[in-house]
């Protein structure tokens, strides 16, 4: 009988988007998601975008204080537009501040053109003296969480303005007066507008809206986004359904789920998921050796758990099925149930002829000078050791004629297995059906003289402990096996395989 198997044909391929267009999706999307950081990250970083430099090496510990290198990151230019951001955050400046930097801004027009004792600017510093005080007093900043600025306006005051009393009132108080702005006028002023004004001007009023939360139309600008992948999650998952064999347009979705954080008015941050994994399916960036190493790191961490456990299930398995007499049961069953043979074909039989046939053909004639080698060797060796060569060795011309005997002994041996092979392996039927009667008898034999009583249990027995000892020995071993060096064998594998 001949087994005829069905003929494999290969899905059609399914046509991937083209890649322009994943490349202007992802691109996207990483515009949404730089918004997002920028969101994110522009009320803590205002400072930062309001006046345009940081400072680098800024330390104080002790006695030991460093003012760190200034540097100039933003234009003014720049650091204005992008400050209009103020809008969307409901941030507007602080109605007290303001006012204070309002008057130094007065103060400083009317100096170059008016005496200081003139009635305007003595005004003017009078009222800067008491806005000083209740600035320390009322802490403007702290509704906008920047105490930590007022504490830095009142040491740099107190170290420009050493007083017994160490009080940053009393430098503020003796800052703001005639006397002392006398003599080096403009050193004195460009130092409060160098040092002070921008700490003062960082502090701001942010709006809180109606439902108890400070106001934010991120909103606004990302609506428009969220419409968008909107209708292309819907578009790409309706295509995959049409596209895909026996996925609903559920499935669909489910598939891209992660898709879904565009969607999220709140936690907009997780849509870094999207937008890595857009970005690595466009072949934008590459995330199979980050891929690689966390699976190696996962595999690294639990191949030892899992690994004591798989072998000690195996191994517990087998000896349950040992002593549920398993072994005697599927020898009953092949006795009840006869061998169903699919092409008519003995198996066992064909793969001996042609292992057989192999050796003949193949195996024996290449290593026949080192097997007659080896026979002529044995056979004089042993000839050697007999009382009669011991007698006729002294003869003349005895060694070389027992060599020439022993050459042709073992030649003709040689030939003469090699022909009884030969002849054994042409097609013969008889000699095909003796070799299926001796598989077929040897195997109901061994079958037979296993089912005794008294054999099986001591197979079984023996089997039982043959696997506790392994469990015990062996698998404790294996678990403990030094993963990273199989890690390390594994990627080698792989630069192999790649070059």
């Amino acid at each position: 009988m001949t087994i005829v198997y069905p003929k494999y044909t290969p899905k059609k391929q399914k046509k991937r988007p083209k890649l322009w267009l994943e490349r202007f999706m992802a691109l996207v999307a990483t515009l949404n998601l730089l918004l997002v950081f920028f969101d994110l990250s522009y009320v803590p970083l205002r400072d930062f975008w309001l006046q345009g430099h940081i400072r680098l090496g800024e330390f104080m510990v002790g006695f030991i204080e460093s003012e760190g290198i200034k540097l100039d990151i933003i234009p003014s230019r720049i650091s204005r537009f992008i400050t209009q951001y103020d809008r969307l955050k409901g941030i507007v400046p602080y109605r007290d501040t303001e006012q204070y930097l309002s008057k130094f801004a007065q103060l400083k027009e009317k100096i170059p053109t008016d005496d200081l004792n003139s009635p305007e600017i003595i005004s003017l510093l009078a009222d800067l003296r008491v806005r000083s005080v209740e600035m320390i007093e009322t802490n403007p900043f702290a509704e906008a969480g920047k105490s930590g600025t007022l504490e830095q306006i009142k040491n740099r005051m107190r170290e420009h303005l050493p007083n017994p009393d160490d009080s940053a009132k009393q430098a503020f108080r003796q800052f703001w007066t005639k006397n002392y702005l006398q003599q080096q006028t403009d050193e004195k002023l460009d130092f409060f507008t160098t040092e002070i004004q921008p700490l003062i001007a960082r502090n701001y009023y942010r709006h809180i809206s109606e439902n108890g939360n400070y106001v934010d139309n991120f909103g606004l600008i990302d609506f428009p986004f969220a419409i968008f992948f909107a209708l292309e999650f819907l578009a790409r998952t309706w295509y995959i359904s049409r596209t895909r064999t026996n996925i609903s347009w559920r499935d669909a979705m489910l598939w891209r789920w992660y898709d879904l954080f565009f969607f999220l008015p709140f936690w907009r941050w997780l849509r870094v998921i999207p937008v890595t994994i857009r970005l690595n399916s466009a072949q934008l960036i590459n995330l199979l050796p980050v891929k690689r190493q966390l699976s190696q790191g996962l595999v690294a961490g639990i191949a030892e758990d899992v690994t004591e456990v798989v072998v000690i299930r195996v191994i517990n398995q087998l000896q349950n099925s040992l002593r549920q007499g398993d072994i005697n049961k599927l020898l009953a069953y092949s006795e009840t149930n006869p061998y169903l043979d699919l092409n008519d074909t003995n198996e066992i039989a064909e793969i001996a002829k042609l292992i057989a046939q192999l050796m003949v053909y193949q195996v024996l004639p290449q290593i026949r000078p080192e097997a007659e080698a080896l026979l002529e060797y044995s056979i004089e060796k042993a000839l050697k050791q007999t009382s009669a060569y011991q007698g006729i060795r002294f003869l003349p011309g005895s060694e070389s004629t027992i060599d020439t005997l022993v050459t042709q002994l073992v030649r003709q041996t040689y030939q003469a297995f090699s022909d009884v092979l030969n002849a054994a392996l042409e097609e013969d039927e008889k000699f095909n059906q003796l070799l299926d009667s001796l598989v077929t008898n040897l195997s109901k034999s061994l079958a037979t003289e296993i089912k005794a009583k008294e054999s099986l249990n001591k197979i079984e027995l023996l089997l039982i402990d043959l696997l506790e000892e392994i469990k015990i020995n062996y698998v404790e071993r294996l678990s403990a096996e030094d993963v990273e060096e199989i890690l390390e064998q594994t990627r080698a594998l792989r630069r192999i395989t790649q070059t």
